[in-house]
């Protein structure tokens, strides 16, 4: 699937499926497909956006090793995803209360939200303004982003990969998302 294309929730759930019998493939489209609504909402709930990237990346951790656990008769692949998501923000929002910045009806405000259609464009625009970003980046960078993000790699399988201690692997990470972040916001 390429970045112009749009997902039906046919696609999502044919994805997660895949994800589940571990496709990195599937698991990168479904990243690509997913990441900014998952992301606008952790977003919302944490007010910060790197602690909101963090989350997100543990979120994705979630979906892949839970994928066998989707059932499409019990919820749409888009709820269970946001759900989960939702869910790790509201964990991290619990263990470090200092950085919430809501209170309990606002959260539970946000937990009954439902994607729009104008949600799905914009999501769509977010994907599209992402990969741009990414592409900004040096290619060794661009690869580890996508790796890390889209494919799932472990900071381990990319400091073996790259040949670097983890700790410049977190480090180079980290910097390839302040990079772009501050291109989003341009």
């Amino acid at each position: 699937m390429d970045s112009g294309s749009s997902s039906t929730i046919a696609d999502v759930s044919a994805m997660i499926g895949r994800v589940a019998k571990s496709d990195r493939a599937a698991f990168a489209s479904l990243y690509q497909a997913t990441a900014p609504k998952l992301l606008g909402i952790v977003l919302r709930i944490l007010n910060n956006r790197a602690w909101a990237d963090e989350v997100i990346q543990d979120a994705y951790l979630k979906i892949w090793q839970k994928a066998d656990q989707f059932d499409a008769n019990k919820a749409s692949p888009i709820t269970w995803m946001v759900s989960i998501a939702r869910n790790a923000a509201i964990d991290e929002l619990r263990k470090h209360p200092a950085g919430r910045t809501t209170n309990d009806d606002e959260l539970d405000l946000i937990a009954g939200r439902q994607p729009t259609a104008q949600d799905q464009v914009e999501d769509q625009q977010a994907v599209n303004q992402l990969n741009h970003c990414i592409d900004q980046l040096e290619k060794e960078r661009q690869d580890m982003v996508r790796l890390a993000y889209l494919n799932g790699w472990s900071r381990e399988d990319l400091a073996s990969q790259f040949g670097q201690p983890i700790n410049t692997v977190k480090t180079w990470l980290r910097r390839a998302l302040q990079d772009i972040k501050g291109c989003l916001e341009s």
